[in-house]
């Protein structure tokens, strides 16, 4: 191409628009932070938080000698022996995950614990476990262990595709949503009609520019989690590249829709936080969406946040394809045609 074909294209009203995007984005130090830092803190943090260690060890209280030394045979026990009165109030304090004490009412043994603590529950079925062996019991059947450990099965693999789909989401939705009230309360939008530019394109200037920060912010939190952490790529390059790119036209869209009316900064925060909350809270992000009761299941489903998380999980850790994947390519679908149909009607320029 000539020079000045070269230049003729770059004065084209939606290349001219898209390199604005570029250029209000690396002039927010704010939106660098959320977009690139805090994803790697955050997998940082929670990955050695969950990294492979021995079992944790738990601390308990044993009232009497006798009790003290048959949990002891339990290894996964730190027995203190106390009295009674020191035990409970470490055990009220935290300090200790269980009190065994001499029963009352016929129980020669009797455990003080709080049944809603996992540790608690634990500390309580090894301790009595324990007591149990120390009075004779003999297990009926030798059983072994298999620990998974390998890439894969880790709670940072099952993260990562989490955090991929949460910083899609919240880079397209408040990137787009913010860039496009800020213009129209500085009433640049009102300039901007009195241009020769096509309105559509004052709006694929975003996409576009979207897109392009795409391959930056995947393959900074992606290669961060391959190298430090070694999370496992299964699935195919081009499938991975495919639902990364949908599930951003998808949520860029949805930043449109949300910003197609609102005038001030105050409520379109209000209205993206209401958007993405629920979906930071049942989509999956950092637990699987299956704890939430069956009857919110369907509608979790078609949520567009769970649609590319449950997507990337199984591309990344199953080596899943596209043509296992339509279904949840189908609901990002569904969401970017119907929300940047509607923006397109709801837009308002002043």
């Amino acid at each position: 191409m000539s020079n000045a074909g070269m230049s003729r294209a770059g004065d084209r009203p939606l290349v001219q628009l898209t390199l604005v995007r570029f250029r209000e984005f690396i002039r927010e130090p704010e939106a660098l932070f959320w977009v690139f830092v805090f994803p790697l803190l955050l997998a940082a943090g929670l990955g050695l938080a969950f990294r492979n260690r021995p079992a944790e060890v738990l601390k308990v209280g044993a009232v009497t000698p006798e009790i003290a030394q048959a949990i002891r045979q339990e290894k996964l026990l730190d027995v203190q022996e106390l009295d009674l009165r020191t035990a409970q109030e470490a055990l009220r304090a935290g300090k200790i995950a269980m009190v065994a004490e001499p029963g009352a009412g016929g129980y020669e043994v009797q455990y003080e614990y709080d049944d809603t603590n996992p540790e608690g529950r634990t500390a309580r079925m090894l301790a009595n476990r324990a007591v149990q062996k120390a009075a004779g019991q003999v297990d009926p059947r030798a059983t072994g262990d298999v620990l998974m450990r390998e890439p894969g099965s880790r709670y940072i693999d099952f993260l990562l595709p989490g955090l991929l789909g949460m910083n899609l989401m919240g880079s397209s939705i408040w990137g787009l949503a913010f860039g496009v009230v800020d213009a129209r309360r500085k009433k640049l939008l009102k300039r901007l009609i009195a241009t020769p530019m096509v309105r559509h394109e004052y709006l694929l200037s975003f996409l576009l520019s979207r897109l392009v920060m795409l391959v930056i912010e995947v393959t900074t939190l992606l290669g961060f989690g391959m190298l430090v952490f070694h999370v496992p790529m299964r699935g195919a390059a081009g499938s991975f590249a495919v639902l990364c790119v949908t599930a951003s036209l998808a949520f860029s869209s949805l930043g449109l829709l949300i910003a197609s009316r609102a005038r001030t900064i105050e409520a379109v925060s209000g209205l993206t936080n209401a958007v993405m909350m629920p979906m930071w809270i049942v989509s999956g992000v950092f637990f699987s969406a299956q704890r939430f009761p069956d009857v919110l299941q369907p509608v979790i489903r078609i949520l567009p946040l769970t649609a590319i998380i449950n997507a990337l999980r199984a591309c990344m850790l199953q080596g899943a394809g596209l043509g296992q994947l339509w279904p949840e390519l189908a609901v990002l679908g569904g969401w970017m045609v119907v929300s940047f149909a509607l923006a397109l009607r709801m837009f308002r320029w002043k």
